[in-house]
């Protein structure tokens, strides 16, 4: 059998197979990989040959949590994410020219602002808002996703004074007794509900570019968590839109937001089911939401945070999600469960403890705990009894690990996000970035799980830092086991598909603070490109 095309260079199988010389493939799968001699019997004149000189090969990444369709519509809203916005008035400014720029009445939206690193070091006002655009609704999103600010004229149309009570798991600020505009966690709900949605066309044109932009740094795999949150059930015919017109680039594992606001009773009603779809589409798992966010002092945590007389916010009662946890596993799907806080982690293991029964037993299930970033021993030891997967995301400790020493002191911090201590115990984590909320960058994942690095250069918990070899496992292999996809993809290994990343300097030889420099020079999915940076394949 004649390859269609090899790989010639430095590749890596994965984390059992090591290094090899070249990789063949043929009708979307691997045929062979090992020395230049083992692989040379495959080429024929027909061939493709591509010499990776000082590259390296990998199988594609693949983001395990994200929120796709978020990402692709925040790429046409203000951009105020910390690396490019530090002051107040920048952020008014990107603000007032958005405005300026709109019809009057059209809604203004923000995106990705960090309270902690602004000059002001505290969350923007309504008022400071209403002066930046005062004849439209304006709402900003902190960068973790869980509460925002919304001008007057935001909270108007939300239906939000000064005498609307806390929603269930929500909070709507006041100070002495008036709105600044934070609305936290389920509150945020009131406000997206006044929001215009976007139309299947602008959905789809979203989902097309954040997979461009995903495929191009390397990605040929991701998830969509929250499916719903945005536009109800018209997210997955927009997904399904996008598949049948060629514009999915990526293989899409869907998760469909499961809070009582959100679609997966809908979608049950009309007749979606787990696992429906393909291996381009599956529809695989539903999310709930135990707490919030360690920056935004929202996750729940036993002891109290440092700068507030607070433990965090729960979701919901634990009655409340034990039963929503029993009610979808038992439909049958995936739990990707949000816990970030000891508290909260340990509100969800009771609950998947409650659900897990003779009759509906958790073998085999894989259910996940979303970001579950400070967890304790005891129950890291439960979660591995039962099969319940960490998705981590280390790159929060590169953007937010400066806020979290402030938040909960130095010696918790060090322990967040432990993935020496998973891999070492058994547990399969899986690294990504929860974007937008952070970067979907690779590179600065990778250079965080060598480092435990900061952005500002605070290291924390060094003994948790991985080899580069582990690292790129936890991007690639792990991300498809949560996916029940380690049989197909996640290494370069003979007969699995022919997902491939080649990247532009070997991350595996080289200092991690070069890692930034690195970029996908050639993405493969099934052995074709997806995207091409160089023309190789042309």
């Amino acid at each position: 059998m004649i390859a269609d095309l090899v790989l010639e260079g430095r590749v890596f199988r994965g984390l059992a197979g090591g290094f090899a010389e070249a990789v063949a493939v043929k009708d979307g799968h691997i045929l062979a990989v090992g020395s230049s001699d083992q692989v040379a019997n495959v080429i024929g004149a027909g061939t493709r040959r591509i010499a990776l000189g000082g590259r390296v090969a990998i199988p594609a990444f693949n983001e395990a949590h994200m929120h796709l369709l978020a990402y692709g519509l925040g790429l046409t809203q203000v951009n105020l994410r910390a690396e490019e916005v530090r002051s107040l008035d920048a952020a008014l400014s990107r603000l007032r020219a958005a405005a300026q720029a709109a019809p009057k009445g059209a809604w203004i939206l923000g995106r990705g602002y960090d309270h902690g690193a602004l000059d002001i070091g505290r969350h923007p006002t309504a008022a400071e808002l209403d002066a930046a655009a005062p004849d439209n609704p304006v709402f900003v999103t902190r960068t973790c996703g869980h509460m925002g600010v919304a001008n007057t004229a935001a909270l108007r149309a939300a239906g939000i004074g000064h005498n609307t009570p806390d929603p269930e798991g929500g909070v709507i600020e006041r100070r002495g007794g008036a709105l600044t505009g934070l609305i936290q966690e389920r509150a945020m709900h009131l406000v997206k509900q006044a929001m215009p949605e976007p139309g299947e066309a602008r959905m789809v044109d979203a989902i097309a570019s954040a997979c461009a932009n995903l495929a191009a740094m390397g990605f040929a795999s991701a998830t969509d968590m929250n499916v719903g949150m945005t536009a109800g059930m018209a997210e997955i015919a927009a997904f399904e839109a996008a598949k049948s017109t060629g514009r999915l680039p990526l293989r899409m594992w869907q998760v469909l937001a499961g809070n009582p606001e959100g679609i997966a009773a809908e979608a049950w009603a009309a007749g979606l089911r787990p696992m429906d779809g393909d291996d381009s589409l599956r529809w695989g798992a539903v999310k709930v939401f135990a707490d919030g966010s360690a920056g935004g002092l929202t996750a729940a945590f036993f002891d109290r945070y440092l700068p507030a007389d607070t433990r965090g916010v729960f979701t919901f009662p634990d009655e409340t999600i034990h039963n929503l946890l029993r009610q979808y596993h038992e439909q049958g799907w995936q739990l990707d469960i949000h816990a970030i806080g000891d508290a909260a982690i340990e509100q969800v293991l009771a609950g998947m403890e409650y659900a897990d029964t003779p009759d509906h037993p958790f073998t085999g299930r894989r259910h996940r705990i979303e970001h579950c970033g400070f967890v304790t021993r005891h129950q890291r030891r439960r979660m591995l009894a039962r099969g319940i997967l960490p998705v981590p995301q280390p790159v929060f400790l590169y953007e937010f690990g400066d806020t979290y020493v402030a938040n909960l002191g130095l010696e918790r911090s060090q322990y967040a996000y432990p993935m020496r201590t998973w891999l070492e115990e058994g547990h399969h984590p899986a690294a990504s970035s929860d974007s937008p909320v952070s970067t979907v960058d690779p590179f600065i994942n990778l250079l965080t799980m060598l480092t435990r690095r900061t952005n500002r250069g605070t290291v924390l918990g060094i003994k948790e830092a991985l080899t580069p070899e582990q690292a790129i496992h936890c991007q690639t292999w792990c991300g498809a086991f949560t996916q029940f996809a380690e049989g197909r993809r996640g290494t370069l290994e003979p007969g699995m598909q022919a997902d491939i990343a080649v990247l532009s300097q070997d991350v595996f030889a080289i200092e991690p603070d070069a890692i930034l420099a690195t970029q996908a020079d050639l993405t493969l999915r099934d052995g074709r490109p997806i995207f091409d940076r160089h023309g190789e394949y042309a």
